[in-house]
């Protein structure tokens, strides 16, 4: 099955509505949808900044890894 791409807007009532004709030969196959917002997301206000910080805190699960910084240029003395 090949990807399709279908704007909609939710009614009034907060109900999407979707009605997708695929064909006879796509009957009784498994469909996946993935419902996105197209509408920009809102700015947090400085509390909820505050909370998603603190929430994020210690949640990282992995290593952080210097690379090498090479080598300083030599340069004249200025005087």
């Amino acid at each position: 099955m090949n990807r399709i791409v279908v704007n909609s807007k939710v009614s009034s009532d907060g109900t999407l509505r979707l009605s997708l004709p695929l064909g006879l030969s796509e009957a009784n196959h498994d469909v996946r949808i993935t419902v996105e917002s197209l509408s920009s997301p809102k700015a947090n206000s400085s509390s909820e900044w505050e909370v998603w910080v603190d929430e994020m805190a210690g949640s990282w699960e992995g290593t952080f890894e210097r690379p090498a910084q090479g080598e300083f240029e030599e340069r004249n003395p200025l005087s």
